[in-house]
């Protein structure tokens, strides 16, 4: 499975919201700029995040975007879910019907069980999970 850019980009963003999170809303042009992604296309990103309610946004000049849900309230699964739609590995896990092999397929319980994994793991991370590995991860850049 590969993950679109849109992912990528868009849990980047997420995330930084989540690192600022109750500061002041951040605009999309300092996104851009610290995540090295267009604002164009962060824009598109974020308005997908404002629909699923995981962000929201703030007008005026010291408007933005900031999370609408604390950190530890927002599950990957979440934005994974908004961003790429729903995880699936191959078609027939998902409609059995799909293939007429799924009752006595094999590799099939194998793309369940991989289905499965991915989604435990995604449901089993917040934002603040990954705030807090961010944290640890400058703490022991700095130590000697």
């Amino acid at each position: 499975m590969k993950l679109s850019t849109r992912t990528r980009y868009g849990l980047r963003a997420i995330i930084e919201l989540a690192e600022n999170n109750g500061a002041a809303p951040l605009q999309t042009k300092a996104i851009a700029a610290s995540q090295d992604i267009s604002v164009k296309y962060l824009e598109q990103l974020m308005t997908i995040l404002r629909s699923a309610g995981l962000v929201r946004s703030i007008r005026g000049s010291k408007g933005g975007y900031m999370l609408a849900k604390s950190p530890n309230q927002i599950k990957l699964s979440e934005v994974f879910d908004c961003l790429e739609g729903h995880v699936t590995t191959v078609e027939c896990v998902e409609d059995r019907s799909f293939c007429e092999r799924a009752e006595d397929c094999v590799a099939r319980q194998v793309w369940e069980q991989v289905q499965q994994a991915i989604k435990n793991v995604l449901q089993s991370i917040t934002l603040q999970d990954l705030v807090d590995r961010a944290k640890d991860k400058k703490l022991s850049n700095y130590q000697i």
